[in-house]
């Protein structure tokens, strides 16, 4: 219980402080107050963010006394890799642009709702079906998510328009975020289930941001079209005090990983979306009060009809769990032939 209390505490703190730092990285005015410039270079920050990951992990996997794998993987395992670290990448991109037309509340309430591209990938891509429960799930986040926007307060009334206007790009670009990152989750659980022999969360943490880190830094290398890597480290130099949050951007992120898949790996699942859905909450609540962002009574509602459904799901795989564990309780017979089979033989002198 102390272990899985200090796993808490980890995520907790890793993951509500990058969130604060991903905000004020996104948001934040650099520089003087008569020229301030903001830092809009996120595909710079993903690679950051993958290199100190990569570099965290591989730590964590000496640490831990595993290897590798190199030479005993198959190789269709880097091909998921691969695919896995692709979809990984590309998504990141849409949900930082998402953050110029959305606000900062409204990207964590979507991030609480990837049940839906989960489920969306995984009924098309792997033919799976859901108990309806998760279905009326669905039907709850999508109501709150609608409620968070239909009350979002604009401004000045000439340019309502074009606030809604960029409301609506901001959450197509949102929902393209979460599509991806659904299609990462269902390959994930593929490798899990294909490749279970050779991966730990150790060794998918390591891969999948070594080779992100490969992609994002040949895009910004090769593409002729951008040049966003000399600009990113131009913004550095002229506003050193951005290199510090983006160090600690990439490092809570990457030491927050190492609490989930520890996490993941010693408890289970079902603990790990409780803390997770939980964190997501205290981030989006933390943003609320420390940005002094205004939210009405009917986003108030919205919320909590996200959380109302993602509890509902937890509560009943609590129960469906603890069902199974009384079905399979044995009985007291089964007790006595149990110990009686473990002891030892007596030795015969």
């Amino acid at each position: 219980m102390l272990v899985f209390t200090f796993c808490v505490a980890g995520i907790y703190a890793c993951f509500l402080t990058w969130g604060v730092i991903q905000e004020r990285v996104s948001t934040t005015p650099y520089g003087d107050n008569d020229a301030p410039e903001k830092f809009r270079y996120f595909i710079f920050l993903n690679l950051i963010q993958s290199v100190i990951a990569a570099i965290v992990s591989f730590i964590y996997v000496k640490v831990s006394g595993r290897h590798l794998n190199l030479t005993t993987s198959p190789r269709a395992l880097y091909v998921k890799y691969a695919q896995v670290a692709f979809t990984n990448c590309t998504g990141s991109p849409f949900g930082y642009a998402a953050l110029k037309h959305i606000d900062y509340p409204t990207m964590i309430l979507g991030k609480s709702c990837k049940l839906i591209p989960v489920m969306f990938m995984n009924l098309v891509v792997y033919r799976r079906k859901f108990p309806l429960y998760k279905y009326v799930c669905v039907m709850l986040i999508t109501a709150g998510v609608s409620m968070f926007m239909l009350y979002h307060q604009v401004e000045g009334g000439s340019s309502k328009k074009a606030a809604a206007a960029n409301s609506l790009w901001g959450l197509f670009l949102l929902g393209t975020n979460l599509a991806i990152d659904g299609l990462t989750n269902a390959t994930q659980d593929q490798i899990f289930h294909d490749y279970g022999q050779y991966v730990s969360g150790q060794h998918m943490m390591f891969f999948m941001n070594a080779i992100g880190s490969i992609y994002s830094l040949a895009f910004l290398v090769l593409n002729p079209y951008n040049d966003e890597l000399s600009l990113a480290i131009r913004f550095c130099q002229t506003h050193p005090a951005v290199i510090r949050d983006v160090l600690l951007f990439g490092l809570c992120g990457a030491v927050g990983q190492c609490f989930i898949f520890y996490t993941l790996q010693e408890y289970g699942s079902l603990r790990l979306v409780t803390v997770t859905v939980t964190r997501k909450l205290f981030t989006m609540l933390l943003s609320v009060f420390w940005f002094n962002h205004k939210l009405s009574l009917g986003q108030w509602l919205g919320v909590a009809l996200v959380f109302l459904a993602i509890g509902i799901e937890a509560y009943i795989k609590k129960l469906e769990s603890a069902r199974l564990k009384k079905t399979f309780k044995p009985s007291e017979k089964d007790k006595g032939l149990a110990t009686i089979a473990e002891k030892p033989p007596k030795k015969v002198e």
